[in-house]
């Protein structure tokens, strides 16, 4: 049995995976290359999110059976998935429950307790007393309640929040207080909260899902949180809104064009924080990606049924 794993991680995931299965074969492959040695003969792909040509890989992989993806989202590879119906693909959701959700909660504490306004004033050496808002009581809407969502609901309700999840099945979810779905859900998750948190996945459904009518329907002091994928809110229906105090402003880590080019307002607006697309990147996500990675190592070698499983036809 052959398994490719990214040159990049290779080091590090392959004596694992030989530990797991001594008899199976761990070949390193670059990012670069589109038909590695022993591609022909491989049974499972390992991607890395920088790793390319990745419909050459599987056109020259035909008895590739199982494809893990380091990452959370799916959306850029769904184009070349769906030529693979028979292929199984696992993603690496629950390898991101801690560290994104923390970051989440960095960025609501930072806006409420107005740590950007006191770093400022240090670096004027001003002695000014500011009013700060409390966590305890206040309403976080979390738009997709996976994994990601799971994290920072279970964050917040530490600090006292009340929590709303958005999922696109009339499911109960005990991760959250309330559960929502469809466009009336959306609406009163949108109209609650004082904090609303993206974390879906980025499918046709999901795409511009935050535009301007429900950006005009959040409370004026609210803040919108973005660590999912850029494309889900109307950039331009945010950036207007926010330069009109429709809402009180905006953390984002994604965004519809990457890197954000210098030219973007959003770089400039006072009431935006940016991340460069960083939040999952902390030291302890590498290794549970591996783990989530050798956990369905060790279920595909013996035949039972892999764990995060990627619905294709869905797009998560």
């Amino acid at each position: 049995m052959i398994i490719l794993i990214p040159e990049r991680v290779y080091d590090d995931f392959a004596p694992a995976a030989q530990a797991v299965a001594p008899y199976i074969n761990c070949l390193p492959y670059g990012d670069d290359e589109p038909a590695p040695p022993g591609l022909a003969d491989a049974d499972a792909i390992y991607w890395w999110f920088t790793v390319k040509h990745l419909d050459r890989l599987l056109a020259g992989g035909r008895r590739v059976r199982w494809l893990q993806t380091g990452s959370a989202g799916v959306d850029r590879l769904l184009p070349i998935l769906r030529d693979y119906p028979n292929l199984q693909v696992t993603d690496s959701g629950p390898a991101f429950e801690v560290t994104i959700p923390e970051f989440v909660l960095a960025w609501i504490l930072s806006v409420a307790r107005r740590l950007p306004i006191f770093a400022a004033q240090q670096q004027a050496h001003l002695w000014r007393p500011v009013d700060q808002d409390e966590l305890w009581g206040r309403t976080v809407g979390i738009v997709g309640i996976g994994p990601i969502g799971r994290g920072v609901a279970t964050r917040a309700r530490a600090f006292g929040m009340r929590t709303i999840g958005l999922r696109r099945r009339p499911e109960t979810s005990t991760a959250v207080d309330e559960t929502v779905s469809g466009t009336d859900g959306l609406a009163y998750l949108l109209r609650e909260s004082d904090y609303v948190v993206i974390a879906t996945a980025l499918t046709d459904e999901t795409h511009a899902m935050i535009g301007a009518a429900e950006l005009g329907s959040m409370k004026s002091t609210a803040w919108i949180i973005n660590i999912a994928r850029g494309a889900i809110i109307d950039e331009v229906a945010l950036i207007v809104a926010l330069r009109a105090n429709t809402i009180a402003g905006a953390c984002l880590d994604v965004f519809q064009r990457e890197p954000l080019p210098p030219e973007n307002p959003l770089w400039d607006m006072p009431n935006v924080h940016i991340a460069p697309h960083n939040s999952s990147d902390s030291s302890g996500t590498r290794d549970r990606q591996k783990q989530v990675f050798l956990n369905n190592l060790r279920r595909f070698v013996n035949n039972d049924p892999l764990h995060n499983i990627v619905d294709v036809s869905r797009g998560y």
